[in-house]
């Protein structure tokens, strides 16, 4: 399909078609970042964040839920490889979950009993596994870190495990069809958990800091909405002075990309990515993802009753980009 057939077929959808989620599978777009053994497309990180960048500059629920899931599955490098081959072997395979330990998983011999609730699981209709953060227990008492904070570990489930709960009501975004998720009383083997600090692939991206792989992810979303924004302004709208916006959309960037252009280099050359670097990183795409806000607030308004209009492009864009930025990467006070 054209980027404009899938613009048409994603536009004001609630959900994905079968038609779009077996365009995705054809593409092997939820294996961008899996190694080709794995029957993924291993992509490089500036490779991948180009193909991110593309995707949702053609819809916003197109580019986020890909950019969330492929995401997830890019944990298969931390994953025990014998675990990894188990499941990269299947059909399909598209993880998503949530990033916040909202539930327990009590240790239990060599096994995990895991309960709680979860927010925000993007593409939850469409995933085989479900991700999740969950502080231990042991003898029913929270397990501690040295440094005094609660123990966590990531698992991986099958999809047969959880119960979705379709609580996904934001304004923007809403084929992404982000809902929150149940665990009940569900054991887990222990090999089905990981940390995110451990890796077992030896591919270099697997080697980058994760903050910093989710900085860059979402970040790229933002552009593309972004770019997407203001050439729908430009052809719907051809009365608004649109420089302010472009001049910042195309500063962003140049300094996304030469942001992952170093750091790929980095890992290519086995070099450590420093603290200061990966706060510069960051802080440079907070800025920048505000910077692009304030010039959308800023124009928007201008658009008059069309751009109020919830069946007209520029306002799911508008919906789509300002539910994003609500991600708490971008929202966490500097």
């Amino acid at each position: 399909m054209t980027a404009e057939e899938l613009r048409e077929k994603c536009f004001q959808a609630k959900e994905f078609s079968t038609e779009i989620l077996e365009w995705i599978q054809k593409e092997n777009l939820w294996n961008i970042w899996v190694p080709k053994a794995f029957g993924g497309l291993e992509f490089s990180l500036t490779k991948g964040l180009e193909k991110l960048k593309e995707l949702a500059k053609i819809d916003g629920s197109l580019g986020w839920t890909i950019t969330l899931c492929s995401g997830a599955n890019f944990f298969i490098g931390n994953l025990q490889k014998e675990v990894a081959k188990e499941i990269f072997s299947q059909k399909n395979v598209c993880f998503g979950g949530s990033g916040g330990a909202f539930g327990t998983a009590e240790k239990i011999g060599n096994k995990y009993r895991i309960n709680g609730t979860w927010r925000y699981a993007t593409g939850s209709k469409y995933l085989s596994h479900f991700t999740l953060n969950a502080n231990i227990l042991q003898n029913g008492k929270p397990v501690i870190n040295q440094d005094g904070t609660p123990y966590i570990r990531s698992f991986v489930l099958p999809k047969n495990k959880v119960e979705i709960i379709e609580d996904w009501n934001a304004m923007g975004l809403r084929a992404t069809v982000t809902h929150s998720f149940h665990v009940d009383q569900v054991e887990c083997h222990e090999k089905y958990s990981f940390l995110y600090t451990k890796t077992y692939l030896p591919q270099a991206l697997y080697q980058i800091n994760f903050g910093t792989f989710a900085d860059l992810t979402l970040w790229v979303n933002y552009l593309g909405m972004a770019t997407h924004f203001v050439e729908n302004l430009t052809f719907h709208f051809p009365q608004l002075n649109t420089k302010s916006l472009q001049q910042v959309v195309n500063t962003t960037n140049q300094q996304l990309f030469e942001a992952a252009y170093q750091v790929e280099n980095q890992l290519n050359n086995n070099l450590p990515i420093t603290q200061s670097s990966i706060d510069n990183i960051h802080q440079k795409a907070v800025k920048s993802v505000r910077e692009i806000t304030r010039e959308i607030i800023q124009i928007y308004p201008y658009t008059g009753i069309r751009g109020s209009s919830i069946d007209h492009a520029v306002n799911q864009l508008f919906r789509d980009y300002f539910t994003g930025t609500q991600h708490p990467i971008f929202t966490k006070k500097q």
